[in-house]
């Protein structure tokens, strides 16, 4: 089947097969391979990607839903050469030990702050709690995605990220795989 997506701000069609996974095209077609393929079961939330502005797990969606869909993933979070404040508090605060885990974590850290600029650690731990890291404790992971909510203003908003994720238009020209 044809299927064709934006993809951190780009435009992609490709042949594929019907059972293809999402984390799976983004991999393997698309050599993204920041987006990590970890249990196969939507338990471990490495995989976590946006679609059309809501993180998936992205091993339980097929690649054949996202046709004609925006799709962001850990690549597409800093912009112009410059990391996304999720990205600095990860590195500021030592959000990571093996980085397995942290892509997924990041996504989903950006979406929650979109959402709510100012959460708890509490607020954090629910907006993680489904996604594993097996290395930490989680306590350096809500430090950095509070590091980031108190830096986040000196980037662009909500509104401004989604419009660069949209592109200039809503229509998806064809382009050759």
């Amino acid at each position: 089947m044809k299927l064709t997506m934006r993809v951190n701000g780009a435009s992609y069609t490709r042949e594929i097969e019907p059972r293809l996974l999402l984390v799976h095209f983004l991999r393997d077609e698309l050599r993204l391979t920041g987006t990590h393929w970890g249990c196969d079961t939507s338990n471990c939330g490495a995989c976590v990607v946006w679609l059309d502005e809501t993180p998936v797990k992205s091993c339980t969606v097929l690649a054949a839903m996202a046709d004609g869909h925006r799709v962001r993933t850990v690549e597409g979070l800093g912009r112009d050469g410059q990391l996304d404040p999720v990205q600095q508090g990860f590195v500021q605060c030592h959000g990571l030990q093996c980085g397995f885990c942290t892509p997924g974590m990041m996504l989903t850290a950006r979406w929650l702050l979109d959402r709510n600029p100012d959460p708890s650690a509490e607020e954090i731990r629910e907006a993680l709690s489904g996604q594993i890291c097996r290395c930490t404790g989680y306590e350096n992971i809500v430090r950095s995605v509070r590091w980031a909510s108190e830096h986040d203003g000196e980037k662009q908003s909500a509104a401004d990220r989604e419009a660069a994720g949209a592109g200039d238009d809503d229509h998806m020209p064809d382009v050759p795989a």
